[in-house]
């Protein structure tokens, strides 16, 4: 009988020696918690299609922050959802507007939450779409001049961090320009470089109310086939000043994020995207999964392919797990 030389099985005889040599290790300061706003007051609006997650009004968003914050997640995104949209999401750029007010709530109530806000105008509008239409399409140069005044106003309310979601070309560019022209030098951008026309976004769009209104996003967002490109969306981003680069969806796209974890140094962020989030819950829910172990293993593999940082509506959940 053959008897192996080297038994790989030593370092798994029990949890102890396995927790020691464990080469990608989760927590809760590896996670962001998206979360969407609207206007009122004790307002819960429950996500049909997102179970556990909800619309919230500021009131009841501050309420959900300091859960975040005693849970130990360092981060926050923020997506709002105004009363009225119009062609331009002019709610997006108004120092008044419900995510303006949003972050100057959390700042006050919880000024230790590190707020991040979501760059973009598909929420805001009243056609769906991720900026200005021009000739049935968003006008890229013109979505750029409003994204400038977009993250203005975020950083006049206390964002300490923007997002640009919108896939625009150059959009890293001018809202760095944008920032620094103003004296908001220290803000970062974390950039949604690698952002794929994906089908897992749909219990998203019932969460932002933000599904388009004709077409859809293919013109700007990347072709699921494409990872040549991906590279070249992320080269671009850096070299126009991102601080974190960012790929979505995450699941589908574990040799994306890899390939990019290859490429670069700046820290990678992913997002574990609504459709990835609701499967596990709709299987679990009929008892065909084990919720707790699935998402983690999603998660401990979203960080192994290479991203330090991990955008996920598990946030909360995966923080109370890790800490038992």
């Amino acid at each position: 009988m053959f008897t192996p030389y080297y038994r790989p099985r030593r370092l798994r005889h029990n949890e102890n020696i396995r927790r020691m040599v464990r080469e990608t290790q989760l927590s809760a300061n590896d996670f962001i918690l998206p979360l969407f706003v609207v206007e009122g007051n004790n307002i819960n609006n429950p996500i049909s299609s997102m179970p556990g997650h909800s619309q919230l009004s500021i009131d009841l968003l501050i309420k959900e922050v300091k859960e975040v914050q005693m849970l130990g997640i360092p981060a926050v995104i923020l997506f709002g959802i105004p009363n009225e949209k119009d062609a331009v999401g002019s709610d997006a750029t108004n120092n008044d507007g419900i995510v303006q007010r949003a972050i100057k709530a959390i700042k006050d109530a919880v000024p230790e939450m590190y707020v991040i806000t979501d760059v973009c105008f598909c929420e805001y509008t009243n056609h769906g779409h991720c900026g200005a239409i021009a000739n049935g399409t968003v006008d890229n140069d013109a979505t750029l001049e409003m994204l400038g005044q977009q993250v203005l106003t975020h950083a006049r309310a206390g964002a300490d961090m923007v997002a640009p979601s919108g896939m625009m070309d150059g959009m890293v560019a001018a809202i760095r320009e944008t920032l620094d022209s103003e004296n908001y030098l220290d803000i970062p951008i974390m950039s949604y470089a690698a952002k794929y026309s994906s089908a897992f976004y749909g219990p998203f769009r019932e969460a932002a109310e933000s599904t388009p209104q004709f077409g859809d996003r293919r013109a700007y967002q990347m072709d699921p086939g494409n990872a040549r490109e991906a590279l070249l969306e992320v080269s671009l981003d850096v070299e126009e000043g991102a601080d974190i680069i960012m790929v979505k969806p995450a699941m589908p796209y574990l040799d994306i994020i890899s390939k990019v974890r290859q490429q670069i140094d700046l820290p990678i962020a992913a997002y574990n995207v609504s459709g990835e989030f609701s499967m596990v819950k709709a299987a679990a829910q009929l008892g065909w999964i084990d919720e707790q172990k699935v998402a983690l293993e999603m998660l401990t593999s979203i960080k192994r392919a290479g991203a330090d940082i991990i955008l996920t509506y598990f946030a909360k959940d995966a923080a109370r797990w890790l800490a038992k």
